[in-house]
């Protein structure tokens, strides 16, 4: 049963891949008596971890009380946490994709929020990665927890894949969005679902790269208007730099719009978000790390498709609203 919970982390944990950039993607699971009562992700940079929601869940759930404070507040859910009653934890296991937080940041340590909590048994699918800071699991061993490290190892590597090349390079994510036969024309092809993820995307990433051709065909706005966030900067990949400055895109107030056909933004360590049609997929494909595509129930007779060989791998497979959305490499 321990993969099977692990699993149900790493799952919510890719409901939010990409979205907690710069940190990683993290699920966390909590049981008592063999019940789940906590299934919680980390959901955006700055605010509480996944293994501090799934705890605040874990209170209620326990308490059958709601927190009347706001949850995503790292200071203020820990300090409610640990001025909970000894012991209040004392029965639960806790499962997490990656080891937690010793160290101090933006929120605090989590491996020092449960040394005081003291659950169970805390089970980790993967060391933390980064030099400098590990150190959780023995903050937990020395408070006498029992920990197991190594369930899922496979799945949560892939799960934290992006957060290991962006501390080195840029992680360049390439997006696309088909019918079911693979038609890529024809106006909006995605649901709602799928087009606020995918502002959701863009409010978080460095750079939005897209072709030449696509700006002065779709005169596109690439904003976040179903997010109501800060609309990304802007490279457009192309040799002409000439540009009808009406295109929506120019339009957009504090966004950098760049046009060059260099590409050195990709050595700096940052999130780059690709979108454009089989021009732009063929001119970047030995730049691309993973690939996001949307793929809507609808079958279409639009000529317009990605017509290229290349073989890839399914990462993870969800649903946003009537789409199916794929994470690939």
């Amino acid at each position: 049963m321990t993969h099977h919970f692990m699993q149900l982390a790493i799952n919510k944990a890719w409901q939010y891949q990409g979205l907690t950039y710069p940190n990683p993607a993290v699920g966390a699971v909590i049981l008592y008596q063999d019940n789940i009562i906590g299934l919680q992700a980390h959901q955006k940079a700055g605010t509480s971890h996944a293994e501090v929601l799934a705890l605040v869940e874990a209170f209620e759930n326990i308490s059958e009380q709601k927190i009347e404070f706001d949850r995503f507040d790292s200071h203020k859910a820990h300090n409610f946490l640990q001025n909970l009653p000894k012991g209040f934890f004392a029965e639960c296991t806790i499962y997490i994709t990656l080891e937690p937080c010793s160290h101090v940041g933006k929120t605090p340590s989590c491996a020092s929020l449960l040394e005081i909590l003291k659950p169970k048994k805390v089970i980790i699918a993967l060391n933390d990665p980064i030099a400098g800071h590990g150190g959780g699991i023995q903050k937990l061993q020395r408070a006498n927890i029992q920990v197991e490290v190594g369930s899922l190892q496979k799945e949560a590597k892939e799960l934290l894949e992006p957060f290991l090349i962006w501390q080195k390079r840029a992680f360049v994510l390439f997006k696309l969005a088909q019918t079911s036969n693979g038609r890529i024309g024809g106006g909006y092809l995605s649901s709602q679902e799928s087009l606020t993820h995918v502002h959701q995307m863009r409010e978080v990433c460095d750079t939005l790269v897209i072709g030449g051709a696509t700006v002065r065909n779709d005169r596109p706005t690439l904003d976040c208007r179903f997010t109501k966030g800060k609309s990304p900067n802007i490279l457009i990949y192309s040799q002409q730099k000439s540009f009808d400055q009406e295109i929506p895109l120019f339009q957009i107030q504090n966004r950098e719009v760049e046009v060059s056909n260099n590409l050195d933004l990709l050595e700096k360590p940052s999130f780059i978000i690709i979108e454009g049609g089989e021009g732009m997929l063929k001119a970047m494909q030995t730049k691309i790390d993973w690939y996001l595509i949307y793929q809507t129930p609808k079958l279409s007779t639009n000529p317009l498709s990605y017509s290229i060989d290349k073989k890839l791998s399914f990462l993870h497979v969800d649903k946003k609203g009537i789409d199916r959305m794929i994470w690939s490499k």
